[in-house]
């Protein structure tokens, strides 16, 4: 029965909310769980934690992207998998078997990078064959070299996936350049957090519009630490917007 409250002021009950929300979802593609690599995880055990929530949240697969960047995250495909191997030794010691550990990376999109493109250096992608590769950007600053990257990547047998397009703040107002970096083959994946406006008020008005627009690929966590996966629980699971992203054809259970 309705409380006096919710009768005198017409509000609805909060939503039940299904903890394992996201298991349609299956995997996760962007998270930084690796252990003391970047501005995530920074020990084994922290690892553990962040992995436990997410699989309390119903995924079953993590692909994790530590941060490629310049001289200020120096990692390399040799250190991140030696980092992947410890925390699959983690996990399992912690009992957990039934979740899938894969690694990858979130390339920023700098002069040290297309050095590394144009060596020949294998990059660290994921989806298989698809070879998707994950990058980002200055979150102010449009890249000079953007398209020619992207024109780059997809001739070395990649397919570029950019990482939250709606935090950068060179997209506000112009939303048709997002559009036209999609028409041209570049997919594009949402961090959920920025549905319950997370990161800031702009992030959640393109990430809406995004949705709206059906222009999302893939969607991730952005997992750095318990905050990330509380916000998520707790703000973006009873959000209008999670139930509309997940009713698109996302790529995540694919991968």
């Amino acid at each position: 029965m309705a409380s006096f409250f919710q009768k005198l002021f017409g509000r609805s009950a909060p939503p039940v909310v299904d903890a394992a929300a996201l298991a349609g979802l299956g995997a996760d593609m962007h998270s930084h769980l690796l252990p003391g690599l970047d501005d995530g995880a920074e020990t084994v055990e922290q690892s553990v934690e962040l992995l436990l929530a997410l699989q309390g949240l119903g995924y079953r697969k993590l692909i994790m992207t530590p941060h490629i960047m310049g001289d200020f995250y120096k990692n390399t495909p040799a250190g991140i998998r030696a980092a992947l191997a410890r925390l699959q030794e983690a996990a399992t010691a912690a009992g957990v078997t039934d979740m899938t550990l894969e690694c990858a990376a979130e390339y920023y999109l700098d002069e040290w990078f297309q050095q590394k493109l144009d060596s020949g250096e294998p990059l660290l992608s994921f989806g298989g064959d698809k070879k998707y590769l994950l990058f980002e950007t200055s979150y102010i600053n449009e890249p000079f070299n953007f398209r020619e990257t992207v024109f780059n990547l997809k001739s070395a047998g990649y397919q570029p996936v950019l990482a939250h397009p709606e935090r950068y703040t060179y997209f506000y107002g112009r939303f048709e350049d997002i559009e036209k970096v999609r028409a041209e083959g570049v997919l594009l994946q949402l961090n959920l957090n920025s549905l319950c406006g997370y990161y800031s008020a702009g992030a959640r008005k393109i990430a809406e519009r995004l949705v709206d627009a059906g222009l999302v690929d893939m969607v991730g966590t952005d997992t750095h630490n318990l905050k990330h996966t509380e916000t998520l629980r707790h703000k973006v699971l009873p959000t209008e917007y999670l139930r509309k992203v997940l009713a698109l054809p996302l790529l995540n259970n694919s991968l």
